[in-house]
């Protein structure tokens, strides 16, 4: 039974890695068809959301399943619920990738991007995309280090974001409002893309040392001036 119980908790695991390479793979995927005004690539993206949803369902069901079966000790308990925390980020990742392609799929045969911001935006794709593939990796190796890494790449998230906000204020904009709320709605859904792969990520340093990233970061810090 405890052998099968450990299986149905790696099976968890893994519909998560699953779900964390879908979600990356549709921000790429989405951040082309933004960029290329590609129709039926942002329709694919949208379509595939369905099946981020059906990962996120099933393992709820078998999380679910668990605790009412086992009625886990306190670290399995917590891998449990750390899981299912984990599995919301992950779909609401895909629901950010899939507001990218919808956005394209509404100014199809236009581009939503104005071709000056055409790297900015091709950046912050790409950067999502790593961010989540990271957190991916983080699920699967429980690397503590790794996962606190993951806030410090963020910040380069951040740099964009705030990059792309000072272009939308120039006095030199010459491309509408109604461009400046596409660009503003693109920039705010890679942020927080980005913010849900540095979550998954914390969730893990939770998991594995049974404190929050941010007591670990705190202690570090501390260390670091008293070693000073």
């Amino acid at each position: 039974m405890r052998d099968a119980y450990h299986e149905e908790l790696d099976t968890i695991g893994d519909g998560l890695v699953d779900m964390a390479r879908l979600v990356g793979s549709a921000i790429g995927r989405a951040t082309t068809a933004i960029l290329d005004a590609d129709l039926k690539l942002a329709e694919s993206v949208i379509a595939a959301d369905e099946k981020v949803d059906d990962l996120q369902r099933d393992l709820e069901g078998r999380a679910i399943a668990l605790l009412a079966r086992q009625q886990p000790v306190a670290t399995d308990l917590r891998i449990v619920v750390t899981s299912l925390r984990m599995s919301a980020d992950l779909e609401r990742s895909g629901d950010l990738a899939q507001h990218v392609a919808k956005l394209a799929r509404l100014r199809f045969p236009d581009t939503a991007v104005p071709h000056d911001l055409h790297a900015t935006i091709l950046e912050m794709g790409q950067l999502a995309q790593r961010l989540m593939a990271k957190a991916a990796e983080v699920i699967i190796t429980k690397d503590v280090d790794l996962a606190l890494q993951l806030e410090h790449d963020d910040d380069a998230m951040d740099l964009l974001h705030r990059a792309l906000f000072q272009h939308l204020m120039d006095d030199r904009w010459k491309h509408g409002i109604e461009t400046a709320v596409d660009v503003t709605l693109l920039g705010r859904y890679y942020e927080r893309f980005a913010d849900h792969a540095v979550s998954v990520a914390k969730r893990v340093v939770y998991l594995v040392t049974g404190e929050h990233a941010d007591e670990i970061a705190s202690q570090d810090a501390v260390s670091t001036v008293e070693g000073a």
